[in-house]
C-alpha cells in the first residue's frame, strides 16, 4: 500500500478546466466517500483550491488506483476521461510524499511562498478525518508535510516572495487603477466592497485596510458573518459597514473597487449590475469564478481574476527558493526513512516471535528428557537460552532497521556479515574470475 496523488493545478491545466473540477465542502465529502469505496483505495483526502485539485489516496495497486481516481473525478465533475487524462499528473510513493511537502511549503503555488495553502492542506485533512476517510498512512504523511511547511516558513525568507493570492491580485490591480502599489496607503480616500466572509474575503478585507482604504462595505449571504468581519475591520481602525447581499448592486454604484470571494455556483457580479462610465476595479478571487467576463465590456470597468493572474505568472514565473527545497528534501528523507522502518517492523516482530517459539519448544523437549533436573537448574538453563537468542537477534534487528532507514542494498555475499555483524574474509577462490573466452 502506497500513497498516490492524482491532480491538476495552474501549472498543468487551464482555469476553465480547474473550474469544472472545483469542489465545495459537500462535493468533497461525497467524492472522498466515493474514493474509499473503490476496490484498491483505502484512504482518501482532496485538496481543492482556486489553483489546484488534488486527490491523495492510499492504493494497493498503482495503475488500478489511478484509473479508479480518474473514474470518480469523471463521475463528480462530468469532465470526459480523455480530457482528464490529458491534464492530470500522477505521483506515487516517495514522489507523492515529496509533492505534498512541496505543496504545503508553498513551493508549488502560483505565488511562491504563499501561506494560505498550508491552512488549506490542514482543512482538507480535517474534513477527510471527520468523514472517516483518513487512516494511518495519510495521517503520517499530512503531519510530516505540515511540519515541513512550517519549517520552510519559519526558517527561510520565502514569505517575502508573496504572502497570498490576495496580495498578488492587488499588486496587479492597483497599477491598472493608476495607483502606485508600493506606496503607503495607495487606496486612501477610496471605498471598497467585499462580497463573501470566508478566508479569502477576510484576507481581502484585511489587505484593503493595509492599503489605506477609507471605507469597507461588506456583504455576505449570511449577514452575521459579514457583521463579524466588519467588527474586525473597525477594531483595526477601518470604517466598515454591512449591507444585505441582495443589495450589493446598489453598493456597486458607490465604490471604487469590488472584491468577490464567495465560491458560489452563480455569478455575484455581471455586466448588467454595473453603471457604464463609473470607474470600477473588480477583483475575482473565487473558483469557480464569481464575476462574469462580460463586465469587461462595460466602459471604465477593469477585471483581475484567477485566469488573468495565471497568465501573468506564466510570463514571469517565480524562482524557487533553494533553502526551502533543502528543508523539504531533509523532511522527505526523515519521513521516508521512518516509513521504511515501519515496513520492516512486522518482519522483525515475526522473527523474534518465531525465535521465542523455538526456544519454548526446545525447553519443553529438555524438560521431558531430563525429569530429574530441579526447578532452579531448569530456570538457569531457560535464562541462558533466552539470553543467547536475544544476543543473536540483537545485531540483525538493529542492522535491518538501519538498512531500511537508509534504503541501502546489501548483496547476498555480504548479507550475513551486515545483519549479524560478522567480520568474514571471503577467499579469492570463492569468487573465481570468469574463464577466458575460447
Amino acid at each position: 500500500m502506497s500513497v498516490l496523488v492524482v491532480g491538476m493545478s495552474h501549472r498543468s491545466a487551464p482555469v476553465t478546466l480547474l473550474e469544472q473540477l472545483s469542489m465545495d465542502d459537500a462535493v468533497r465529502t461525497s467524492a472522498t466517500s466515493a474514493l474509499v469505496k473503490q476496490p484498491s483505495l483505502s484512504e482518501a483526502m482532496i485538496i481543492s483550491t482556486c489553483n489546484r485539485l488534488e486527490v491523495y489516496a492510499v492504493a494497493s495497486s498503482f495503475h488500478t488506483g489511478v484509473n479508479e481516481v480518474v473514474d470518480v473525478l469523471h463521475d463528480i465533475s462530468g469532465v470526459d476521461i480523455e480530457t482528464l487524462r490529458g491534464y492530470l499528473y500522477v505521483r506515487y510513493a516517495d514522489a507523492a510524499a515529496e509533492h505534498m511537502m512541496t505543496v504545503s511549503a508553498g513551493l508549488d503555488s502560483m505565488v511562491v511562498g504563499e501561506q494560505q495553502i498550508i491552512g488549506q492542506v490542514r482543512t482538507a485533512y480535517q474534513e477527510a478525518t471527520d468523514v472517516g476517510t483518513v487512516g494511518p498512512a495519510l495521517h503520517g504523511l499530512v503531519q510530516a508535510s505540515l511540519h515541513a511547511g512550517k519549517r520552510v516558513h519559519h526558517e527561510t525568507d520565502i514569505d517575502d516572495a508573496g504572502a497570498s493570492m490576495v496580495s498578488f491580485a492587488f499588486d496587479e490591480a492597483l497599477p491598472l487603477m493608476g495607483l502606485p502599489p508600493h506606496e503607503q496607503a495607495p487606496l486612501a480616500g477610496k471605498k471598497a466592497l467585499v462580497l463573501g466572509a470566508g478566508a479569502m474575503a477576510s484576507l481581502a478585507a484585511t489587505h484593503l485596510g493595509r492599503l489605506g482604504v477609507e471605507t469597507l462595505v461588506l456583504a455576505n449571504r449570511t449577514r452575521s458573518r459579514a457583521e463579524r468581519l466588519a467588527e474586525h475591520a473597525r477594531e483595526a481602525g477601518v470604517a466598515a459597514e454591512v449591507v444585505d447581499f441582495e443589495s450589493r448592486n446598489e453598493a456597486l454604484r458607490e465604490v471604487d473597487i469590488a472584491v468577490s470571494a464567495t465560491g458560489a455556483n452563480t455569478y455575484t457580479i455581471e455586466a448588467s449590475d454595473l453603471t457604464p462610465g463609473h470607474p470600477m476595479m473588480l477583483i475575482d478571487l473565487s473558483m469557480p469564478r464569481d464575476i462574469s467576463d462580460d463586465v469587461m465590456m462595460v466602459d471604465q470597468v477593469q477585471l483581475v481574476n484567477i485566469e488573468k493572474l495565471h497568465a501573468i505568472k506564466k510570463q514571469d514565473p517565480s524562482l524557487s527558493d533553494a533553502e526551502a527545497h533543502r528543508i523539504v528534501a531533509e523532511e522527505l528523507d526523515a519521513y521516508s526513512s521512518a516509513q521504511r522502518i515501519k515496513d520492516v517492523a512486522p518482519a522483525v516482530t515475526a522473527l523474534r516471535q518465531h525465535a521465542a517459539g523455538l526456544v519454548d519448544q526446545e525447553l519443553q523437549r529438555l524438560r521431558s528428557r531430563t525429569p530429574s533436573m530441579d526447578d532452579e537448574d531448569f530456570e538457569e538453563v531457560t535464562r541462558t537460552l533466552r539470553r543467547v537468542v536475544d544476543k543473536l537477534l540483537h545485531q540483525p534487528t538493529v542492522r535491518v532497521k538501519e538498512l531500511a532507514a537508509n534504503s541501502g542494498t546489501v548483496s547476498y555475499d555480504t548479507a550475513l556479515q551486515e545483519l549479524f555483524g560478522l567480520a568474514v574474509s571471503i577467499p579469492a577462490s570463492a569468487n573465481p574470475s570468469p574463464a577466458p573466452e575460447q
